[in-house]
Parts: structure tokens; C-alpha cells; sequence
């Protein structure tokens, strides 16, 4: 998931203060006349933590590499040394089963997939970001969430921020800055991906990809050979361009799900404020129908989000501020993301 929460955290504990907070010089002591009121403490800055950003960053950074060396298939290195055929009279059958996994891993495809991938992801987490410091409101640098185990290597990103100190307008430009952004990058990398595609090409495929509205579109525009409007991308048709935007555009799509603190949830909020609540809802029983009619594991993923940060969204600093009349236009058009960027089936098994 990448994307920003705006919870505000509750009180912190002593410990808490000490690491959160810059240190405060000692105020020096000024006499006062009898009687006078005290002078308020002024609250001190709040410190953003960079140590662990950093460590989240590059472990995921190698983790989109691994799964991109291993084609998007990373369990194969397991299976592949389990599987191998060797004959144990004259191999070893670690020896037999590495040989095997590297007759199927690509480097440069690891590192154009990490490459293009951390560039979508991370221009998405500094849309809001910067906005956030335009704004003048406090926000965490980006934690991203590796996943060495899984196909795509990864589950975004997330950045704290103080929401209640956001107002109705400026929720609005922060909560849809990061998926513009991304959305910038990923269509790019993605036109490369269609353009080296060739679906003529068959080979067996531990699984395939649902490809998303705007993207089987984009396919059949430029004619891409072997594909056909609806078609599933098998694994081993992928390139890392395409893997690279295709996941770009599914953690768009399912950030800008109108729900809740997801950002679609912030710009739902901005544009209905509490009627928001049942478009909320009128998601999740659509998801709720997507998965009993065997719409996949992407709806499961929605509906855990929603039982981690709820359904509801909290009010903004001030709600009576306008928006506008082009960011009423935008955030409208916005809504629509999730039709054209969220794959109902995402990985097709």
C-alpha cells in the first residue's frame, strides 16, 4: 500500500518525547511582576526519525531486485533447489539445483524493475510529502514495505501525518498529490513495457496478470501482438517495464479506493465530507460481492486495510474551507482511478 494515514497519535510517553522531539535549550529565567501569568511553554519541534526510513528504503530496494532477478517468480529459488533433476550418484543436489534457478534469473531485469518501480513509488510518497511541507504540516519521511517473498517485492509505502491540522483544502491537495505524481512516472515506464511486449510468445507460466481497464485499453491501442481485450499477461511474457508500471498502477488504484485514510478516502471526505461514510461502505460490499464471486486475493487485501483503519474518516482542521471550483473538477475526474488503474483479479493462479 503506498499512501499517508492522518491519525493523530495519541499522547506520547516520556520515552516517547525524548526520541521524538528535538532537545529544547533551557529557558533562561525572567523575573515577572507579582500576580502576572506565566508565559505558555512553547511546544518543542517535532524530530522526524531518518535511521529507519533508510534501512526500510533499501531493503526494499532489495527486495524489488530479488524478485525482479528471479522474474517475478522468488519462491522458484526454493522449488527450483527442491525440484532440480540430478542424479545422485555423480551431482550434488544443491550444486544441480542453484544451476537451474540461475538458468532462469535475469540481473538486468532486477535492476530495471527496482529501478522503475522505486521511482513510481517514491514519486508517490513525495507528492504528498512536499506537500505536506508547502503546507507546513508535520509528516514522517516514507516507510516502504519490503516483501521478498511475494511477486511484486513490495507493499508500497506509507507516511505519517498530523491530519487534523490540515484543513479541508489542503487534505485535498496533499491526499492527491501522491498518486498524480506516481501516476506521472508509471505511465511512462509502462509505455516502454507495452512497446517490448509480444504475447505471440508462449512458455509455462506459474501464474498470470489481470490487466486493469486503462491498461488492456492502452494495449489494444498500440496493437500489442498476440493480445486481445480482456486477455490476462502470463508471467513469462512480462518484461520489467511493464511488471514495474503494472504495479504502479495497482497500489494507485487501490490507494484511491474511496475509503477511509486511503487518499481516495481523504479526497471522498474533501468532496462529501460525512456522506463519504457510505460510499465507503458501497465499496466494500462491492468487494465483499468481488470476492464471492472469486474475484481473487486483491479485494482481500482491501478488505484488511479497512478492518486495520476502518471505514469512517476523521474531520479535517476546518471543513467549512472551499475547495474551489477546479479542485470540485479534479477530484471528481479522480474518482475514476480506481475503474481504470485497480485489477479486480490482480494475480491470476
Amino acid at each position: 500500500m503506498t499512501g499517508m494515514t492522518d491519525s493523530s497519535p495519541p499522547e506520547p510517553t516520556q520515552r516517547e518525547t525524548l526520541d521524538s522531539y528535538d532537545s529544547v535549550p533551557p529557558t533562561p529565567a525572567v523575573s515577572r511582576a507579582e500576580g502576572a501569568p506565566a508565559a505558555a511553554p512553547s511546544r518543542p519541534v517535532r524530530q522526524r526519525r531518518v535511521l529507519l526510513p533508510i534501512l526500510l528504503f533499501v531493503a526494499t530496494c532489495l527486495s524489488t531486485f530479488f524478485v525482479g532477478w528471479t522474474r517475478w517468480q522468488p519462491t522458484m529459488l526454493l522449488g527450483g533447489m527442491v525440484d532440480a533433476e540430478y542424479d545422485p550418484l555423480l551431482s550434488d543436489p544443491l550444486v544441480e539445483g542453484i544451476r537451474l534457478v540461475l538458468r532462469h534469473v535475469s540481473v538486468s531485469d532486477g535492476l530495471i524493475y527496482m529501478a522503475c518501480l522505486l521511482a513510481i513509488l517514491f514519486a508517490h510518497e513525495m507528492g504528498h510529502f512536499l506537500m505536506t511541507v508547502r503546507y507546513r504540516i508535520h509528516a514522517s519521511y516514507p516507510y516502504f514495505i519490503p516483501i521478498p517473498i511475494s511477486p511484486i517485492g513490495t507493499m508500497g509505502a506509507v507516511i505519517g501525518m498530523d491530519g487534523l491540522k490540515a484543513n479541508r483544502r489542503q487534505l485535498f491537495d496533499i491526499g492527491l498529490a501522491g498518486p498524480l505524481a506516481g501516476l506521472v512516472i508509471a505511465i511512462p515506464v509502462l509505455y516502454v513495457g507495452i512497446l517490448q511486449m509480444d504475447l505471440t510468445k508462449t512458455a509455462p507460466s506459474p501464474y498470470s496478470l489481470d490487466v486493469p481497464l486503462g491498461l488492456a485499453w492502452a494495449m489494444a491501442w498500440f496493437q500489442v501482438p498476440g493480445y486481445s481485450l480482456g486477455d490476462p499477461v502470463a508471467q513469462a511474457q512480462l518484461n520489467p517495464y511493464f511488471m514495474a508500471g503494472w504495479v504502479g498502477l495497482l497500489v494507485t488504484g487501490l490507494n484511491m479506493l474511496p475509503i477511509s485514510q486511503l487518499d481516495g478516502g481523504h479526497v471522498a471526505y474533501t468532496l462529501f465530507g460525512k456522506w463519504s461514510y457510505f460510499l465507503a461502505w458501497g465499496v466494500i460490499i462491492a468487494a465483499v460481492t468481488a470476492m464471492a464471486l472469486g474475484a481473487g486475493w486483491t479485494w482481500i487485501l482491501m478488505l484488511i486495510l479497512v478492518l486495520v483503519i476502518g471505514p469512517s474518516h476523521p474531520p479535517t482542521a476546518d471543513d467549512s474551507v472551499k475547495i474551489g471550483a477546479v479542485r470540485w473538477i479534479v477530484g471528481f475526474t479522480s474518482l475514476v482511478i480506481p475503474i481504470l488503474c485497480f485489477p479486480p483479479q490482480a494475480i491470476i493462479t
